[in-house]
């Protein structure tokens, strides 16, 4: 081997461009392939997917895959033309009309369980029924029941309060049309250290949403706080303060600032980071 030759790297292939399409308002996004289609924010598509055809929204026409590579994303077929659309009308009337008859016969059979929602198949060949319930429930007679007079296939699917909560919609304490059926497009966890880190009431009629469970908005300056609370002194620290010495009762995370409650006399006292003679992070 000629030791003056150099080896080369063989050439990172470009990430694929794709298109994010949701199929519901704030809904997940999902990767397809446009091939030759020129697509915008906001048009209308007809997509392949595992159960046939589905109309999605487009919502970032060209984006780097965020898939393995040599995953083959599922193509965009068309943009959705005049036929797509009274198809989707049509399925919206049917829907209504399915939710109104499973609500009867909910009814009637007394059952204890809340529907939210009703959503048909592009094509039609199945209607999706989301409830709520306590614990399970046997659904089977009402499914053959709604089979026989809808004649498609039928699928229940039980959801939890967050889930219902993003169907519905709703307005929040702050004022506002709730996070989760505008634009948070997945949950993510949430937990009471969240809101104590942030200095916030433990009280659970504050921390918890319109859904029953905490606040979806508690994470969101949780990363924040962390990073603004490295900087201060821990609370039972021991400081030396151009104001006097003693130990830290309380911090001020946004004000970036400590209370001090002095050793000689036990006065409490604010101070900030250049007060401090010693800084000590947590």
């Amino acid at each position: 081997m000629d030791p003056t030759s150099q080896s080369t790297a063989p050439p990172t292939p470009a990430a694929a461009q794709i298109t994010r399409i949701t199929f519901k308002p704030a809904g997940k996004l999902y990767e397809f392939d446009p091939g030759a289609l020129r697509l915008m924010a906001g048009d209308l598509v007809v997509v392949e997917t595992e159960r046939g055809g589905a109309l999605g929204t487009v919502a970032d026409p060209k984006a780097s895959s965020a898939a393995a590579p040599g995953t083959r994303a599922p193509k965009v077929l068309r943009k959705a033309d005049g036929r797509d659309l009274a198809r989707h009308e049509a399925n919206l009337q049917k829907e209504h009309d399915a939710r109104r008859l499973c609500l009867a016969r909910i009814r009637d059979r007394r059952m204890a369980m809340k529907l939210v929602q009703v959503e048909y198949h592009f094509d039609a060949s199945k209607a999706v029924f989301y409830f709520c319930a306590e614990g399970r429930v046997d659904f089977r007679e009402l499914v053959r029941d709604l089979a026989q007079t809808l004649h498609t296939r039928i699928e229940m699917k039980q959801i939890g309060a967050r889930d219902e909560t993003k169907i519905l919609g709703g307005v929040g304490p702050c004022g506002r049309e709730l996070c989760c059926s505008t634009w948070l497009r997945e949950f993510q966890a949430v937990s009471v250290k969240m809101a104590k880190e942030q200095g916030l009431s433990l009280n659970p009629s504050k921390l918890s949403g319109m859904c029953g469970r905490l606040k979806c908005c508690l994470r969101y300056e949780y990363d924040t706080y962390l990073e603004l609370r490295r900087g201060l002194p821990r609370v039972g620290a021991r400081v030396t303060s151009v104001k006097g010495d003693g130990e830290v009762v309380r911090q001020n995370v946004l004000r970036q600032t400590a209370i001090v409650r002095r050793a000689d006399d036990g006065v409490e006292f604010e101070v900030t980071l250049e007060d401090l003679v010693e800084k000590r992070a947590d």
